[in-house]
């Protein structure tokens, strides 16, 4: 028996082949969309994929589920509570999925989503590790907040956070100490708040240090829980819904995106530019949003760019094309997508900072803090500064005064570059509009 875990670091998503090598058969766990590394994985072993799990309708990525059934005539399980719509078996509260000398145990446990399960591993008669999905995390535990307005089953996040008390408590903590725990995510993701950068555990290790497995009260769970959780991204209930109905096949999904500039753009539809931070203030195309290609791409697409909402994407090669337009597949977006072409530059630019002058007069300007609410909480820079999560700019332009020069910051810099392109494209002909970059860490300790 051999379970192998597959990682994509910028979605902050982990998945599962569990391999019985007796009878050379997989059943895969919350694969992700392109499905050829399951393939690979599958062709190395000479091994036949049977099944596919969805431990919950996912919403922070596109799974491949669907297309896995497709391809190899693999079986999905599913709670019945997801309401798939696509052919699948129930899997829930006492199912059981037996193949070599492994047995797969479902077990309902609502908390993240109404829907959601774990699975137990049992090998040779024996608990050996549970794939806990979004419910329990290394170091905490899922979100209960995604599922107000999204899925088969709404619930109010209240309600879920008493759920997730429970089926932390009742379902997983009675497990063995020594039972490996597998999740589906690890730090970096928005299904979670405070998650180890450690990508498996044991149920021992947790109940000695998961916050959420502690002794307290059922109210005094619920409260910690939903305090200072991260934003919502747009796309995440328009994922919920495409995984609950299945998304089409990957390779014909990107064959099917225009890769060329058209003769004349949209100047309604904005440009998503992935080029670097430096080459964009070079030169850059009319309503461009400067959203650069690094390890939250697929997140800030999504935050930014309503889903339904067509764009344009540009980038700087053909490579890094077709690789951003892969990110933007990886939550479903490629469907969006007016055209993706690669450029070297255009008439727009912005302006260098005098950060002299800034770091000695700051009052001289409008400044914009785009980072989170629980940073900027936690740790203000600027006196006067206008708080407005990137995640909120474009429905919050109006608040933002033109009468001085805007110099828009976040943490590190790679928000800011998208921020001030948003500020740049409302405000540009009306006042200076700067990004503070990474000279915000002069500021910042």
């Amino acid at each position: 028996m051999k379970i192998e875990q597959f990682e994509d670091k910028g979605l902050s998503h982990y998945s599962y082949a569990i391999l019985s090598e007796c009878e050379n058969k997989i059943v895969l766990i919350d694969p992700s969309r392109d499905i050829t590394p399951y393939l690979s994985y599958a062709k190395a072993h000479e091994a036949t994929i049977i099944g596919v799990i969805e431990t919950h309708p996912h919403a922070d990525f596109v799974s491949g589920h669907l297309e896995l059934q497709q391809v190899t005539g693999a079986v999905i399980y599913c709670s019945k509570l997801l309401g798939a719509e696509y052919a699948h078996q129930t899997f829930d509260d006492g199912d059981e999925l037996s193949f070599g000398k492994i047995k797969l145990k479902a077990l309902n446990t609502p908390g993240h989503s109404p829907d959601s399960i774990s699975i137990v591993l049992e090998h040779n008669g024996q608990d050996k590790a549970v794939f806990t999905g979004d419910t329990l995390f290394i170091g905490d535990c899922g979100r209960p907040d995604l599922r107000e307005q999204a899925g088969n089953l709404t619930a109010k996040r209240e309600e879920l956070a008493k759920q997730m008390y429970h089926s932390l408590r009742d379902k997983l903590l009675v497990l063995d100490d020594a039972v490996r725990v597998y999740p589906a995510h690890g730090a970096g993701t928005l299904c979670g708040k405070a998650l180890s950068d450690a990508n498996r555990s044991t149920i021992g290790a947790e109940r000695a240090g998961n916050w959420s497995l502690q002794e307290m009260s059922e109210t005094e769970f619920v409260q910690t829980l939903l305090e200072d959780q991260p934003f919502i991204p747009k796309y995440f209930a328009y994922d919920v819904a495409l995984n609950k109905h299945g998304a089409p096949p990957l390779q014909p999904a990107l064959a099917g995106v225009l890769a060329k500039k058209p003769v004349e753009l949209n100047s309604e539809m904005f440009i998503i530019d992935a080029r670097p931070e430096q080459e964009f203030k070079k030169g850059h195309l009319p309503g461009s949003i400067n959203i650069q290609d690094g390890g939250k791409f697929e997140t800030w697409l999504g935050s930014i760019i309503a889903p339904k909402e067509a764009f344009y994407l540009v980038a700087e090669n053909e490579e890094k094309l077709k690789q951003v337009i892969g990110k933007a597949a990886k939550i479903g977006y490629e469907a969006f997508l007016e055209a993706a072409f690669v450029i070297d530059g255009g008439h727009e630019q912005m302006a260098e900072l005098n950060f002299a002058h800034f770091a000695a007069h700051p009052e001289q300007y409008t400044i914009v803090d785009i980072r989170n609410e629980a940073e900027v909480k936690a740790q203000p820079v600027f006196r006067n500064a206008l708080p407005i999560p990137l995640y909120e700019l474009r429905e919050r332009l109006a608040e933002i005064p033109f009468s001085k020069p805007i110099v828009v910051h976040c943490a590190g810099g790679y928000r800011s570059a998208a921020g001030s392109s948003i500020v740049a494209n409302a405000f540009d002909s009306k006042t200076n509009v700067f990004d503070l970059s990474e000279a915000i860490k002069k500021f910042i300790s």
